[in-house]
């Protein structure tokens, strides 16, 4: 599984990070997807559907 942020959506709200801050980051001032592993799937699905612009996608 991949993660992608839509950099031109994201308003670094922060909330991808609080649900899974070992995927996603707002360091930037928007947030960045890191790496997936099979243990972090479903925090980064519930980070996609919580995500309060849509701006998280998900490539299985």
């Amino acid at each position: 599984m991949k993660a992608f942020v839509d950099e031109n959506t994201c308003i670094c709200c922060g909330l991808c990070e609080g649900i899974c801050g070992e995927v996603f980051s707002t360091e930037t001032g928007v947030a960045v997807a890191g790496e997936v592993n099979a243990e972090q799937e479903d925090e980064v699905r519930e980070a996609c559907d919580s995500c309060p612009v849509g701006a998280i996608s998900i490539e299985e």
